[in-house]
C-alpha cells in the first residue's frame, strides 16, 4: 500500500459493504465476541447517522475504506464505537485521525465524558488510547480475555489533541 494521504469524512451510505468488511477483519480472535451483537454495523446509517447525538466516520485513502469509527451517545457520555484501521493501512495517522474527529464530535456535543473499551490483546489501540489521555478505569474477564475500560473526562481540561 502506498502512503497517500488520507481524508476523514463522514460515512456515507455507499460506504457500508467497506465498513462491514473492516469489522470482520478486525474481530479479535476471527469470531465475534459473545457481548458484541454487531446490529450496529448492520445498518450504520440507522445507528449512527439517524440519531441525534450519534455519528460515525471513515478514513479514506486512494478512494478505498481504510478505517472506522463511530460515537453513540449515552446520558451525556460519548462512547467510541468500532474503531478499525484495515491491516495494509495501519501505523501512517489514520486511527489518530479518526479518534481526534470522535472526540472533536464530542466535545462539540458538550458531552462530560468519554468512554471505550477493548481487548487487552489489542496492544496498539492501548498505546492509542494512552497517547490521546484515555485512564484505564477498570478491566474484567470476558469469555477468558481480558476486557479493558479506559474513560477520557472532557469537563477537566485532561482531554489532550494526542501529540503530546
Amino acid at each position: 500500500m502506498s502512503d497517500a494521504p488520507f481524508v476523514i469524512r463522514s460515512f456515507r451510505p455507499a460506504d457500508q459493504a467497506a465498513c462491514e468488511a473492516l469489522y470482520r477483519e478486525g474481530v479479535a480472535g476471527g469470531q465475534i465476541a459473545e457481548n458484541d451483537s454487531g446490529l450496529d454495523i448492520d445498518d450504520i446509517q440507522m445507528a449512527y447517522m439517524k440519531p441525534q447525538g450519534n455519528h460515525f466516520w471513515v478514513g479514506e485513502t486512494d478512494g478505498q475504506i481504510a478505517g472506522m469509527i463511530g460515537v453513540m451517545h449515552f446520558d451525556g457520555v460519548g462512547e467510541i464505537r468500532r474503531l478499525r484501521v484495515g491491516r495494509g493501512f495501519r501505523r501512517r495517522g489514520i486511527g489518530s485521525g479518526l479518534l481526534e474527529m470522535a472526540l472533536t464530535f464530542c466535545r462539540e456535543q458538550n458531552y462530560l465524558k468519554v468512554a471505550l473499551d477493548t481487548f487487552v490483546e489489542r496492544e496498539p489501540a492501548v498505546k492509542l488510547f494512552e497517547k490521546f489521555k484515555f485512564t484505564h478505569g477498570r478491566s474484567r474477564n470476558y469469555s477468558g480475555k481480558e476486557l479493558m475500560y479506559f474513560y477520557l473526562d472532557l469537563y477537566s481540561g485532561d482531554a489532550k489533541d494526542g501529540n503530546g
